[in-house]
């Protein structure tokens, strides 16, 4: 995993440019990389569908999805100038602004809008006996990638359920891929990843392995809730959505646009315009870009609200 994310890094210094100083139109361009994340989460599908739209409809404007581990790594890339967009769970980008937890000092960065819910997926693999987090004690478990907000929420929900991520499971540190790989195989007994509905992964892990569980999460809402406020919401996942019967509560948590500090207005602006624009483009490609919402979008604290977008819902009113 280190090594792939070394090269993910270097494919985002690579493609990552002016963007972030940038007019949004300028006589030079804007070269815009777009953080992400794995290749069968929504951010990806998502990012790869907003670069193709902003490349588009931005002048002189060429966009560029990049697979990386997602929240943290996205927000490091963004506040050391690697990338100009990037994906991010409201909780990571909560304690990044702040300079809490994974973050040892305040990041620069900014927000664009509120985009979508994710949902937390327990995921147990075929024939292992697990009703509820707790369970999970002395069972093989990825946490999800380092440098994942996937990780950051599984650590809290082990955490509320009693257990210590570190000593109480034997620890992976799997993306979603090779999670799913590894239920498959048998080689893990259970999983955490964070998404939106649908995420193809597990599309494929259902369809193949229609016996694989979801786990109901909602026993540790509350526990969460008090040591980290209302971040945590409880949502129900409808799991016709993975051709399977029934519904599950897990614990959700809203995803953000965010961008560095020192992007243009015009250029934030300008992003968020087309991000609503071409909300049914966007949707097509993904049905989660179906909950952009122009109100709901400014709901980013404590995240500071870039002026450029500020200035588009003023606009709208």
């Amino acid at each position: 995993m280190k090594r792939i994310t070394a090269i993910v890094a270097a494919a985002v210094l690579a493609v990552a440019g002016c963007g972030s100083g940038g007019s949004g139109g300028g006589g030079s361009g804007n070269r815009l990389s777009i953080a992400t994340g794995g290749t069968t989460g929504v951010y990806y599908v998502y990012g790869g569908g907003l670069a193709k739209q902003l490349s588009a409809n931005i002048a002189n404007t060429q966009a560029t999805a990049s697979v990386t581990s997602a929240s943290v790594e996205n927000i490091k890339l963004l506040a050391s100038g690697r990338a100009d967009i990037g994906f991010s769970q409201a909780d990571t980008a909560a304690d990044a602004v702040n300079g809490k937890d994974t973050f040892t000092a305040k990041q620069p960065v900014k927000a664009l809008a509120r985009i979508y819910d994710n949902y937390a997926h327990v995921v147990v693999s075929p024939g292992v006996q697990a009703a509820k987090v707790a369970d999970l004690k002395g069972k093989v478990v990825s946490l999800g990638p380092a440098n994942s907000g996937t990780q950051v929420v599984a650590r809290r929900m082990l955490e509320a359920a009693g257990l210590n991520p570190d000593t109480d499971i034997t620890k992976q540190q799997l993306s979603i891929n090779e999670s799913v790989q590894a239920a498959k195989d048998g080689t893990v007994d259970a999983f955490f990843w964070v998404g939106g509905l649908p995420t193809s992964g597990i599309t494929d892990l259902a369809t193949s392995k229609p016996d694989m569980k979801l786990l109901d999460t909602s026993d540790v809402l509350a526990k969460m809730q008090a040591t980290y406020g209302e971040q945590y919401v409880g949502l129900d996942v409808d799991l016709a959505t993975y051709k399977l019967p029934g519904t599950v509560k897990t614990v959700g948590i809203a995803n953000v646009l965010l961008v560095p500090d020192k992007m243009s207005d015009q250029l934030a602006y300008d992003i968020t315009r087309v991000l609503f624009e071409k909300k049914a483009e966007l949707t097509a490609v993904h049905p989660e870009a179906e909950k952009l919402d122009v109100q709901l979008a400014q709901q980013v604290a404590p995240v500071p609200l870039h002026p450029g977008a500020a200035r588009y819902y003023q606009e709208k009113g």
